[in-house]
């Protein structure tokens, strides 16, 4: 059996996040084909001694994923399995990437209700960072889970949901990649749906002051801030019936082009390049790009999963996190104050701000409130890092005082320590960890940080 495996373990393999800001390689990369080969790895693993980390489409901007042992990527498990029209319900291999199951879903006419902006990710990795969108009716993905199958570190299967391993279900709907293989998920759908998109300019202090409004005035409400600027682009998404085309104002597919490309992305990241010899450029840059193409109002009707998914098209270092909603305005406006008071410390646009509702998921950032995330975010033009420790560090600091809770997918400072109290549950996820995985098999750098 040992040989039948090797074949399969690819050494001298590099893996890279999709940001290239973390990497690894591991002794041996496998891309199993079914169950029985992953019991294969985990036992050979276990005569070995080493540790196993599963990956999916590698989005996260963190180390979360990386291991010098072995590698198991699941993109070959990528099957749907199941689809229930009467529950409304898709039960999937944990290697499907979610942009092949929008397409399949809604071939039966079917949708996942929310969705991250990016698709190029694996359904098992997606619930495993608790990957979110914006809208205070909904919560991150993983509260769209109802089922799914664990495959442990002793070979054994679970099947997990509100009735059945009910503890697990809750640790391994946010699972960190820590408590086993994900072998399958199946997900709550809704019927399929168009989306309304609309966007357009406002200011910090308009949106801040009228906040409930705007969050109880579209389903999918979000907003970018351009530090060093009043400047707000406000985005509201919502269910519409009409089945329009793409653009509600079809520019010709060459004056899109030269503005999404020549404009938003080459011109952007030329001048980010130069602001890394110049850092005041940066303030005259976020109003600049405002003034071009957030300015003026934008409208937009496709099917929801074309409309939630844009592209990320730069290599960037992020934070995400999730402070309780009612904290929102106070923490923005000390994040705006701490960049004026210090002209020094520069920030890229946009913040992002976007809100979702409370749940019951153990390692949730949403655990028992609704949140309000923000993101900030700094690029790397032409791959070159930019000055950011002062801005992180403020921006943590700031977190922290009021409440916050790290993106699991992101890079964050946090130790167990910080994590014991900021969740109420984390002893009760430690507890099912150690019962699953007492040897430690799916730890690595990053999860050492988190449970020791």
């Amino acid at each position: 059996l040992l040989v039948l495996v090797q074949v399969h373990g690819q050494g001298g393999f590099k893996f890279q996040n999709w940001a290239k800001t973390y990497g690894s390689s591991p002794e041996l990369y496998f891309q199993p084909t079914s169950v029985e080969e992953i019991r294969e790895i985990l036992d050979m693993a276990r005569q070995r001694d080493k540790r196993v980390k599963v990956v999916g489409g590698g989005h996260s901007p963190s180390d979360i994923a990386c291991t010098d042992d072995f590698m198991i990527q699941m993109g070959k498990m990528n099957r749907v399995l199941k689809v229930d029209k009467e529950k409304q319900q898709v039960t999937v291999e944990g290697g499907i990437f979610l942009s092949d199951l929008n397409i399949e879903l809604s071939k039966h006419g079917l949708a996942l209700a929310n969705l991250g902006a990016v698709s190029e990710v694996a359904a098992a990795g997606v619930i495993g960072t608790g990957t979110h969108n914006t809208g205070i009716k909904h919560g991150i993905l993983p509260t769209q889970v109802v089922a799914l199958t664990l495959l442990t570190a002793s070979g054994e299967i679970l099947e997990c949901s509100e009735s059945i391993n009910t503890d697990i279900f809750q640790a391994a709907r946010l699972h960190l990649g820590c408590l086993g293989v994900v072998l399958t998920v199946t997900f709550q759908c809704v019927p399929q749906f168009h989306l309304h998109e609309v966007a357009f300019p406002s200011t910090l202090t308009e949106v801040l002051d009228h906040l409930n409004d705007h969050l109880q005035r579209s389903q999918y409400f979000r907003f970018l801030w351009f530090p060093h600027s009043e400047n707000v682009s406000v985005i509201y998404q919502d269910p519409t019936n009409k089945a329009g085309p793409s653009r509600l104002h079809p520019p010709s597919s060459s004056a899109s082009w030269w503005w999404d490309y020549a404009v938003g992305y080459y011109l952007l990241e030329f001048l980010l390049w130069i602001s890394t010899f110049m850092p005041s450029l940066v303030c005259w840059i976020n109003r600049f790009f405002f003034w071009l193409l957030f300015s003026s109002r934008v409208e937009n009707i496709a099917i929801s999963y074309k409309i939630f998914n844009y592209e990320c098209r730069f290599k960037q270092h992020v934070q995400d996190w999730a402070i309780p909603i009612e904290k929102t305005k106070e923490a923005l406006l000390e994040l705006k104050a701490a960049l004026e008071n210090n002209p020094k410390m520069v920030a890229h646009y946009p913040v992002e701000v976007r809100f979702a509702r409370g749940d019951e998921i153990w390692l949730s950032p949403c655990f028992q409130r609704d949140s309000c995330y923000m993101n900030i975010i700094m690029y790397r033009p032409y791959g070159k890092n930019v000055p950011r420790l002062n801005y992180w560090l403020t921006y943590e600091g700031i977190m922290k005082k009021h409440g916050g809770r790290p993106h699991w997918a992101k890079a964050h400072s946090c130790t167990r320590k910080d994590l014991e109290k900021m969740y109420p549950a984390f002893p009760k996820f430690c507890s099912v960890r150690e019962k699953l995985d007492p040897t430690g098999m799916f730890l690595n750098t990053y999860l050492e940080k988190v449970f020791y």
